[in-house]
């Protein structure tokens, strides 16, 4: 390990966002009042003529009070279920790792999947992990100054990469050269593994389960995720020895509910009954096939579509293609779908057209509207 990597002690974080420290450090710059929101046809227009989406913020969604109701619907329904996938993940991360380990989820959607991991391994395992959340983005990598904060700060220890989802497995590409030139930077051994909640794009080997259910922490933006925006790195705000940047929405404290989607999981923990094959010892045997990518293909032919990242696809991707960017349209597996409510409310609210496509990998994909 490399002496200068102690040399400048990385400053403490400023604490931000809604959750106990208890649960999650974030490793972030507040940029409450440097940085205001773009709305989604200008932030559509500059990402589609080169410019950076991590550079600008997009208008939180307000969502209304029916899919609002929705979210509450989905939790009690769905929270055994998450449960026993954070399980089966956690199980699988402390089988990898032992007892010496950082956990370290990508802001913002791996935020809640990271606590709701730290706190089972508290509640069923009797360990008080530590756990930070940072950035990373695609086109410009993991936050240095965070690795090196935890590294200063837990020397010892290993680091897991904690995130909600896969989908293309774009940001598991990203983890993985960035650990790679991090690694030969520092003379360190990072280990690139990212677990996942759901890895139905067939991405990662530490997950939960394959299956592109709804996680309802997906339906959301800040209010599910510690009232914390999505990451921004651009030069004019983010100076050589900070972390990378956030907005923190504190004026929406009065309708968030990060805290109750982590506490309603974690009230099943003690119920849950795990199958036998989640105590197994058998990472190296778990096949990454980037199935769901190689399926994309022909909806990029079929649609005409010029670039694959213009295509979304999983429950979680096509969430967030309609809430933060311009959809087009939305394919999914079947109309009768229970899993695609919320999907299908939204897209009724902003009249975004439906199509049911054939043999799709996942339940659903939204396609961006390109921009000419």
């Amino acid at each position: 390990m490399k002496d200068n990597l102690f040399a400048h002690p990385i400053p403490h974080p400023v604490p931000m966002g809604c959750y106990s420290p208890k649960d999650v450090i974030f490793l972030l710059k507040n940029l409450n009042g440097l940085l205001a929101e773009t709305d989604l046809k200008t932030r559509e227009r500059i990402i589609q003529s080169g410019g950076h989406y991590s550079e600008m913020l997009p208008i939180e969604y307000e969502p209304t009070q029916e899919y609002l109701d929705l979210f509450h619907q989905t939790l009690r329904e769905s929270a055994g279920k998450v449960a026993q996938a954070v399980g089966i993940v956690s199980e699988r991360i402390i089988k990898k790792n032992g007892s010496k380990m950082v956990l370290v989820s990508l802001a913002r959607a791996g935020t809640p999947i990271g606590i709701l991991v730290k706190r089972y391994l508290l509640e069923i395992k009797g360990l008080d992990l530590p756990h930070y959340s940072i950035s990373i983005i695609r086109g410009k990598g993991i936050d240095e100054n965070a690795l090196i904060y935890i590294l200063q700060n837990h020397r010892d220890a290993k680091i897991q990469f904690i995130d909600g989802w896969t989908g293309k497995g774009a940001i598991t590409e990203v983890l993985r050269k960035a650990c790679a030139e991090f690694n030969i930077k520092y003379e360190v051994e990072l280990d690139d593994d990212l677990a996942v909640l759901a890895d139905p794009g067939y991405c990662v080997k530490t997950f939960g389960t394959r299956e592109d259910f709804l996680i309802p922490s997906a339906c959301l933006n800040s209010t599910v995720s510690g009232l914390v925006s999505r990451t921004v790195c651009r030069g004019d705000l983010i100076g050589e020895r900070d972390f990378h940047g956030a907005r923190f929405y504190e004026e929406l404290r009065k309708v968030e509910v990060s805290n109750h989607f982590v506490d309603t999981i974690a009230k099943e923990f003690k119920m849950l009954k795990l199958p036998t094959s989640a105590y197994k010892n058998d990472y190296e045997q778990e096949e990454v096939s980037w199935q769901g990518l190689k399926s994309l293909t022909n909806i990029k032919e079929t649609y005409g579509i010029r670039d694959i990242n213009f295509i979304k696809p999983g429950i979680g991707e096509t969430t967030r293609v309609l809430l933060r960017r311009l959809p087009e349209r939305v394919l999914v597996d079947s109309i009768k779908n229970k899993n695609l409510k919320h999907i299908m409310l939204l897209c009724e609210d902003k009249g975004v057209p439906v199509e049911e496509y054939p043999h799709l990998t996942y339940s659903c994909c939204g396609i961006v509207k390109q921009i000419s």
